[in-house]
């Protein structure tokens, strides 16, 4: 039984908000079960990361029965086993192209939303997605509003608005429209959480809960496992962060958020994932590592793929390179492995500085190494 058919089964014995999109998904199903639990939903759960406090004696969980009538599920398209869910409330993002060896074009990777969420009582949209088809019975679109100097934002319904990054991390803002209206404080940092929790807002009052008691609930929100993780200082006195970033949206929003914290100097440390995804996107990812201060590069974690045929040739260096191109004279290298990474790192590492490591795949080994 593959897991998205066993999924689907589970999902079958409640009512389903289920989160899509290519980037946030598991930020914003993690926001929508501890704003849920938090005002008494009680829900059932599946997400794709380990959400802190959310089993047994406070342990970190990726999935729990709750009493509740509602279930809760991040869907991921990677392989298509999102088409076999049924929401009555689906949550899309946003959407890029990412999963290169399954979706062959934006416009598929598109019908396949749409086919996702074409059921749904309600769906929440990132104003920026266009599906195509209908809408199903009830369409909210959200959005930020834009910061000065940035392109007009496309038209949404639910708006984040007076958007005010606090000292030391996390965020305030005023959510308004959609059958929402409330003041929001956030204790993670980045605009990409503030899109998460609009998104998560829109949908929980969907699902009928009301959004005054969803945004006090967001505020004790902490975050997931690997997502702007900290996980300690190492032995100079850096802070050290982890992020599953592992896109190039996602590299440039992660180390937005790093910003945000006001390090002396920002290091990047970023092990791609996939050899499909590292060929199609290298020179994107170089343009987002370009954002730190200093920016070290490891080899591609393989996860199921090999670098045979057309991926022959593969590697980080791809990245490193395109990363030195975007960097403007900064420093870039290129560290094959964590352990050789950790050697390099460590002795330049000083009070102040904030070293994030980004990735998919094994590289918070390294985050872990420089905190021993």
């Amino acid at each position: 039984l593959h897991r998205g058919e066993l999924l689907a089964e589970l999902c079958e014995r409640g009512r389903l908000l289920a989160v899509a999109g290519t980037h946030g998904k598991t930020t914003t199903t993690a926001m929508a079960i501890h704003a849920l639990r938090e005002t008494g939903g009680d829900p059932s759960f599946f997400l794709g990361g380990e959400l802190p406090g959310a089993g047994p004696g406070g342990a970190a969980a990726n999935a729990a029965w709750g009493s509740g009538e509602w279930i809760i599920a991040e869907a991921d398209e990677s392989d298509g086993s999102f088409l076999k869910l049924a929401p009555e409330v689906a949550v899309i993002t946003n959407l890029e192209l990412d999963h290169h060896s399954r979706w062959g074009s934006l416009g598929e990777l598109s019908e396949a939303f749409a086919a996702f969420s074409a059921g749904s009582a309600g769906r929440m949209v990132g104003a920026d997605v266009h599906l195509p088809g209908g809408a199903g019975r009830r369409q909210v679109r959200f959005g930020l509003e834009p910061r000065p100097g940035d392109p007009p934002a496309p038209g949404a319904d639910l708006v984040a608005e007076a958007i005010q990054p606090l000292p030391g991390g996390g965020t305030r803002f005023r959510a308004s429209g959609g059958g929402v209206d409330a003041d929001v404080v956030l204790a993670v940092p980045g605009r990409h959480n503030v899109a998460n929790a609009l998104a998560t807002l829109g949908a929980l009052a969907m699902a009928g809960a009301a959004p005054e008691d969803s945004a006090k609930a967001l505020a004790g929100f902490r975050g997931v496992a690997r997502r702007m993780e900290l996980k300690g200082e190492s032995a100079s006195g850096a802070r050290v962060y982890d992020d599953y970033a592992h896109h190039p949206t996602e590299v440039e929003a992660a180390l937005a958020a790093a910003r945000e914290l006001e390090p002396r100097r920002l290091v990047a440390a970023f092990q791609p994932h996939l050899y499909s995804r590292t060929k199609a996107l290298a020179s994107e990812f170089g343009a987002a590592l370009a954002e730190a201060d200093e920016i070290a590069v490891l080899d591609v974690y393989p996860a199921r793929e090999q670098p045979v045929g057309p991926l022959e040739g593969v590697s980080g260096v791809l990245v490193a390179e395109a990363a030195a191109d975007h960097s403007g004279g900064r420093p870039v290298w290129w560290l094959p492995d964590a352990d050789v990474a950790a050697i390099a790192l460590a002795p330049r590492l000083e009070p102040g500085d904030l070293l994030l490591t980004i990735g998919a795949g094994d590289i918070y080994q390294l985050a872990e190494a420089l905190v021993e």
